[in-house]
């Protein structure tokens, strides 16, 4: 079976257990960013198989439609909103999608995005990305940071990750605060987290505050203008989870604007973001990195360790994991 893997940005694939166990299929790994659909269909036209990682590109019915040859599609991670599945079914093609069994999340899986939420907050409070740039100029200190120390910290969803936030920033000495759905203000409250009094509030006294909301219609465009015009002028905000939760072009212009002050962010309502010309990567109050949250060496071998049991089972004609059973009716 002819094998492509598109979107692998570190070239990762490669190196884990999951390559040498399809030593016997023909595997094909594309390493290069891009955006354009076309590219797509000329890299996995030809193949029988693909593995999508994460929701890195769109696999729209236009893009499945000019791949004939395609029978598997192997999806990392249990987001499939990137991927037209209807058009799968109608072509034909299985498609496997990855999970998180209750094992993993007792192993802290969902830990990688809490880490780097941690490492933002870190970086922007005590300016280091500046600052390491500066003495590699030849200069020494030249900026003053901001202890996290008895500072509030705003948590939005108490889920696993913005859970293994709030933990942290308790043991930093830090004045948690919660806010977000029934059941993660229900969540927030057993382990003995405050609770904000309202919306308003929540927004207005954080110093730093961390957006752990999932994608969806509903969460979409859910911290407006209005929210991110509360916040102090020394507040950060750091976003691990969705670019999509915040208003369209709101946070480059609040953070122009001064409210919040800093911001420290890891997604972008398109990606992969390509070249310095983003709103957001011209200011010098946000920490931006490229995607980091889940992007960790254990975290791949485990996610791809699924495909690959994922993609031996649809060559033995046994597939697992299949999202949409129908096809193989057909």
């Amino acid at each position: 079976m002819r094998i492509c893997v598109i979107h692998d940005y570190a070239d990762v694939f490669r190196t884990t257990r999951a390559a040498e166990r399809l030593k016997d299929h023909e595997l094909v790994v594309h390493t290069d960013a891009y955006t354009e659909t076309a590219r797509v269909v000329k890299q996995v036209g030809g193949c029988e198989a693909v593995v999508l990682t994460q929701q890195r590109v769109p696999f729209s019915r236009k893009v499945i439609e000019q791949l004939p040859s395609l029978r598997f599609v192997c999806q990392t991670g249990p987001n499939a909103s990137h991927l037209d599945v209807a058009a799968c079914t109608d072509h034909g093609i299985v498609v496997s999608i990855g999970h998180h069994s209750k094992d993993a999340l007792e192993r802290g899986r969902f830990s990688n995005a809490a880490e780097l939420a941690w490492a933002l907050i870190l970086a922007s409070r005590r300016h280091l990305p500046y600052e390491v740039e500066r003495l590699k100029q030849g200069f020494w200190q030249s900026t003053v940071g901001s202890r996290l120390f008895g500072r509030s910290l705003g948590i939005y969803a108490f889920g696993h990750i913005g859970g293994a936030v709030a933990r942290v920033g308790r043991a930093f000495g830090m004045r948690v605060v919660c806010w977000g759905r029934e059941g993660s203000i229900a969540r927030a409250r057993a382990e003995g987290f405050e609770i904000a009094a309202t919306r308003e509030a929540f927004f207005e006294d954080a110093d730093v505050l961390s957006l752990h909301l999932p994608a969806n219609g509903e969460t979409r465009g859910i911290v407006t203008a209005n929210d991110l015009g509360r916040m102090k002028q020394t507040a950060l905000l750091v976003n691990t989870s969705r670019a999509s939760i915040i208003t369209d072009g709101a946070l480059a212009a609040a953070l122009e604007a001064g409210r919040p002050g800093f911001a420290a962010l890891d997604v972008y309502e398109e990606e992969p973001v390509l070249g310095a010309n983003h709103p957001l990567l011209r200011l010098s109050n946000a920490v931006c990195t490229p995607h980091l949250g889940y992007a960790e060496g254990s975290a791949y071998e485990n996610m791809y360790a699924t495909a690959a049991d994922q993609l031996i089972a649809f060559a033995h004609g046994r597939p697992i994991d299949v999202m949409n059973p129908e096809v193989l009716a057909q």
